[in-house]
């Protein structure tokens, strides 16, 4: 019979044993389902294009058990429950509260509000920085710096929130914000809400230089060493010593008034090339330093309910990581999940990745920690064989750069980087987009974006790595600009909150492309179902939104983010 009459026979059942409308892929497999959930309409529109929607509202469509056949289908099973999820968000960091530190208390409070409260984007899931990054803004500090202080009698976090001097930086209009008061600013925006979820992972870039083998933050790469530049190891016989360090950071903001939610031993183990602030691990490295020193550290402190997660790194190699660690029983105690980035790519999600690692270890989160638009604007270096859109310019105040191919990354058309088909000029909405989307069809229990406001440059960073970040601020002039990955992320986050289920969901592309129509779902405790789309084309797109028995035609206008959000009456009727 061919794939038409089987589609045909399977509408005509449909009020009877309901199916599900097969024509148009012979490749997919054909679901089907007789629960009814009861409905009648979507619940809720929301829009984000590069038309000039911003969370708009638009109008519902009815639901019908009429089956107007269709090869484009996203099909939704909300009775078949997955991963929870952590939330989503943006970082705390030293270089975001410096450029906030520009604008009038009240004007600032505006845009901490526009990130966290709920008429904002209401971010549930954040991180911060133990000490300095590249997104520091000088850089080369850490809270235990007297060397040889092995007991850490001198530690203290006062460098997250000593200010910004105006004698030395003329611009800034409250010498008092910093670090800690962007976070105790977001807790009190928080505080006054129904829905006050701020979950905070910590992640330190390096130990203190005196704990690790090269004595300082970093060494660059030069002809000197051939360009194998390092940010070093820690010294045997400091494992100890840095463990104490990291659960001493959780004690004294504890006492400040933040508790911190999670913590990995360190950002990117595989370092930088000695770029900026950063420490090396090997998998088995790692695995011994949890295993004898951070572990038992973390159980025997205050902080046993602190949320471990190891790696903190590119997706590409997470399964050798989670091989070697969440394998040993001894070390996975102490574990909770692993921490991923997405710099190996800019179009892959790695979902295969995801998939092997959840399968090998069903009990541990994925969760995103850090992604951004990196190198914005950054010059060619050598063996860049595209200088000109390597360097990327005009996305200040430009929501057309950010809905449109003009991004480029580190390893764009370089002859020197591995996989080059990785690194194509890509759309940064896009990228971030797809990257929930299919992260969260595939395991992932959280998302964080690095810098969650940066100014005009995508700065300051000490070592002139900028980057985008969803609210870029002229410091001259106090203008704010939201970008499209603002509202974007926005979206996702009002509509994706911490506790709510992923679900089953199954797109049939019926002759799109493979990158054109992305979707997933998520459920709420209270039955609330969110379907998240995006249409990645220059053209709208037509399709069935099945829900169990019943399905609504939907129209995902082009270039946009949509969300569909639907209440369930019964589940499993």
């Amino acid at each position: 019979m061919e794939v038409r009459a089987i589609a045909t026979s399977a509408c005509l059942a449909l009020r009877g044993e309901a199916a599900f409308c097969t024509s148009g892929d012979n490749r997919e497999q054909a679901l089907s389902t007789n629960k009814n959930f009861g409905l009648t309409s979507t619940t809720e529109i929301l829009l984000t294009s590069e038309a000039g929607d911003k969370m708009s509202v638009v109008p519902n469509q009815p639901f019908t058990t009429e089956c107007e056949e269709s090869d484009k289908r996203v099909v939704i099973q909300p009775d078949i429950t997955k991963q929870t999820i952590t939330g989503i968000g943006a970082s705390f960091t030293e270089s975001a509260a410096f450029v906030l530190a520009h604008l009038p208390p009240a004007k600032r409070h505006e845009v901490m509000e526009k990130l966290y409260a709920e008429s904002g984007a209401n971010f549930s899931l954040t991180r911060t920085p133990i000490g300095s990054t590249d997104f520091s803004v000088e850089g080369k500090l850490s809270y235990a710096e007297v060397e040889g202080d092995t007991t850490l009698e001198h530690f203290t976090i006062e460098p997250d929130s000593n200010g910004f001097s105006k004698a030395k930086y003329p611009g800034i209009q409250d010498e008092s914000f910093d670090v800690l008061p962007m976070i105790k600013e977001a807790q009190s925006i928080k505080a006054i809400q129904d829905d006050s979820s701020l979950n905070i992972i910590a992640s330190a870039w390096t130990a203190p230089p005196w704990m690790k083998d090269i004595n300082t933050w970093f060494i660059k790469g030069s002809e000197k060493n051939d360009w194998e530049g390092t940010g070093g190891s820690l010294k045997p016989g400091y494992e100890s010593t840095y463990a104490d360090y990291l659960v001493k950071y959780l004690d004294h903001y504890k006492e400040a008034g933040v508790d911190i939610w999670g913590l990995t031993p360190v950002n990117e183990p595989h370092g930088n090339s000695g770029n900026w602030e950063s420490m090396h691990f090997s998998a088995e490295s790692q695995n011994t330093f949890i295993k004898t020193f951070l572990g038992p550290a973390l159980k025997e402190s205050a902080f046993s309910d602190t949320r471990l997660l190891i790696y903190d790194q590119n997706r590409d190699h997470l399964e050798h990581w989670t091989d070697i660690i969440l394998s040993d029983p001894d070390t996975a105690t102490y574990v909770y999940g692993s921490a991923v980035h997405w710099y190996s790519s800019t179009v892959d999600v790695y979902e295969k990745v995801l998939e092997k690692v959840h399968k090998k270890f069903p009990d541990f989160a994925i969760i995103h920690t850090e992604g951004c638009i990196d190198d914005l604007g950054k010059p060619a270096p050598k063996g860049i064989l595209d200088p000109v859109k390597f360097q990327e310019s005009g996305w200040f105040d430009n929501d057309g750069f950010w809905w449109n191919e003009n991004a480029t990354d580190w390893a764009y058309t370089a002859t020197w980087a591995p996989n080059p088909e990785n690194h194509p000029i890509y759309t940064p909405v896009h990228r971030y987009a797809r990257d929930i989307i299919v992260g969260f069809n595939h395991w992932m229990n959280g998302w964080v974006d690095w810098n969650a406001v940066l100014d005009a440059k995508g700065g300051p960073n000490h070592a002139g790595n900028f980057c985008g970040a969803p609210i870029m601020i002229d410091t001259e002039t106090g203008h704010v600009y939201y970008t499209p990955i603002y509202h974007v992320l926005a979206q996702f986050s009002r509509t994706i909150r911490p506790g709510d289920q992923a679900v089953k969901t199954d797109t049939v592309l019926g002759g799109l492309g493979h990158d054109d129509l992305h979707a997933s779902a998520t459920l709420n405790q209270s039955g609330l179902l969110s379907v998240q789309l995006l249409n990645t084309t220059k053209k709208s797109i037509q399709f069935n939104l099945r829900i169990g028995a019943q399905v609504a035609q939907i129209t995902l206008p082009a270039n946009a983010l949509q969300t569909v959000r639907v209440q369930l009456l019964r589940i499993g009727a």
